[in-house]
């Protein structure tokens, strides 16, 4: 989805849908020759990277409430267990507005409390299967409580100084990128795609794995 597509209203509007996609295929990424300007973008100025040394980062960039994301979501997940062991892949909750930041405050008080592996995907079902709302502080703090968590120490991490800069972060992160819409990549500080520019979203990740190599080499 584009940036000027969002809003809470009509994301959840949207019913979400099932796409199956095959991983993307390391050998295949490597041997086609995407173009830049047509399949990604090269940032006019670097963003420093945050991998570990000998490590290619490599950024989702998502929406829990946008259902692109959460039907790529499947995919994604498979691709990340399967990518070569040189790339450190992460994701990054986007902010078009201010009514996103809660649902970027979950994903990383999700993550502080050691919970993300087991309640990313939860929340994307949630939102797009049982119709939950998840967009203001109070629904997700109920939701939370319905999944067993903590709540006290939830809504302690989830208020902390510390995921308000990671929230800040994901923003100057977002920016940088020249996001535009999601889900979308960026790669190694230096590229960005999205399934727009480079066709679909199974493309998407042979452009992220090609990008990688191209980094890789300097």
């Amino acid at each position: 989805m584009k940036r000027r597509e969002f809003s809470l209203s009509a994301a959840s509007a949207v019913a979400a849908t099932t796409l199956t996609l095959p991983v993307a295929n390391t050998a295949l990424a490597q041997a086609r020759q995407f173009k830049e300007g047509k399949d990604f973008k090269r940032l006019d100025k670097p963003v420093a990277p945050d991998a570990p040394a000998g490590k290619t980062d490599v950024i989702e960039f998502f929406w829990y409430s946008c259902p692109h994301c959460n039907a790529f979501e499947p995919t994604l997940d498979a691709w990340v267990k399967a990518a070569p062991k040189d790339l450190s892949i992460r994701r990054v909750p986007v902010a078009f507005n201010a009514s996103f930041v809660p649902q970027q405050k979950l994903y990383y008080a999700l993550e502080g409390m050691g919970k993300l592996e087991a309640l990313h995907a939860k929340v994307f079902r949630a939102i797009h299967v049982e119709k939950a709302k998840l967009a203001k502080d109070d629904e997700i703090l109920a939701w939370v409580t319905q999944q067993g968590v903590d709540v006290a120490k939830f809504k302690e991490v989830y208020g902390s100084f510390g995921v308000s800069n990671q929230v800040r972060r994901a923003s100057q992160l977002q920016d940088a990128y020249g996001v535009e819409g999601v889900p979308s990549m960026g790669v190694a500080g230096k590229f960005y795609t999205d399934g727009t520019m480079a066709g679909s979203m199974q493309t998407v990740l042979q452009v992220v794995e090609y990008l990688a190599t191209t980094a890789r080499k300097g």
